[in-house]
């Protein structure tokens, strides 16, 4: 199986588009930082028992921090860890507008002290077949939307992640268009499982795992779940996302976990835990059809993947 890295890495999608726009662990001073054991030892000392929490070993944090894709710092796993020590995550704004009652610019620590900072332990799927169980902590992206209030025209939101090459090194190639954006219907933006990460193990989150803000969508695949946000829109019509434009036989808009549709790659029907040996049944939307099946019902889901 080859990766989305080894693709682009080999030129199968550098003629896409052209290069657009252009730390570390702090504690929070809103909760107590506590740590995440390894995933091989019980978690005596920070319990996830909320109505969302999976029940699975939390993933080492190392493996959390140390193996991702972040691809405006590099297309290897490995370097968003080396090289996103250069993003400045303070200042910070978020510009909110498009088809909202209230549309504004707000700085980043203004903006998550609107909304009391939640645990949640959810599973996360790469659509390249790995997976983790990460403990984010940060606040449904419900109550931000219906803070702003969106109109009733609103049908979808979309999200711009930061592209500056100064900062971002992986910027500086064209492997995709810059800057990153992904989109959600305005109900899967609604969902109670869907949130808006400011931070990871009870601390701010690292660079190179999104930071300062971050969305977070468990039962789509990870490249969903759009990293350094600064701007998210209300539309009526659907968006164009990242990897959607780049490769559409490949990555659709929804991007939910589906172990019977096959990336035309490789399968999705297992998944390999980072951290553990063998592989694993993948669930069907990531273990989460009882919360989210709903909003999808009566939709090809082969179709529409």
């Amino acid at each position: 199986m080859r990766s989305r890295r080894e693709v682009l890495r080999q030129g199968g999608l550098a003629a896409i588009g052209a290069v657009g726009l252009a730390g570390g662990l702090e504690l929070l001073t809103r909760r107590p930082a506590t740590r995440v054991m390894e995933a091989s030892q019980a978690i005596p000392g920070r319990v996830y028992r909320g109505p969302y929490d999976t029940t699975e070993p939390v993933s080492r944090i190392s493996d959390i921090t140390g193996y991702n894709n972040y691809y405006e710092f590099g297309l290897d796993k490995a370097d968003p860890a080396r090289n996103a020590g250069s993003l400045r995550t303070r200042p910070w704004t978020v510009r909110i507008d498009g088809l909202v009652r209230k549309p504004q610019t707000v700085d980043i620590d203004t903006l998550q002290s609107w909304f009391p900072l939640e645990d949640r332990l959810y599973r996360m799927r790469c659509v390249e077949g790995w997976s983790l169980v990460i403990p984010w902590m940060g606040f449904p992206l419900a109550a931000l939307l219906r803070r702003i209030e969106p109109g009733s025209k609103a049908r979808y939101v979309q999200f711009t992640s930061l592209a500056d090459p100064k900062q971002m090194p992986g910027v500086r190639d064209p492997v995709l268009q810059w800057p990153y954006r992904e989109g959600l219907r305005l109900d899967e933006a609604m969902n109670p499982l869907t949130m808006l990460a400011v931070g990871l193990d009870g601390k701010l989150l690292p660079n190179q795992n999104g930071a300062p803000l971050r969305l977070v969508v468990p039962w789509k695949y990870g490249f969903k779940n759009i990293k350094a946000i600064t701007h998210i829109t209300l539309l009526e019509e659907q968006p164009k996302t990242t990897w959607s434009t780049a490769a559409p036989d490949e990555y659709g808009f929804y991007a939910n976990v589906n172990p019977a549709v096959d990336h035309p790659r490789w399968s999705q029907a297992t998944e390999r835990r980072i951290g553990d040996l063998g592989r694993r049944k993948t669930l069907p939307f990531n273990g989460y059809a009882a919360q989210v099946a709903g909003l999808y019902k009566g939709m090809d889901l082969r179709r529409n993947f």
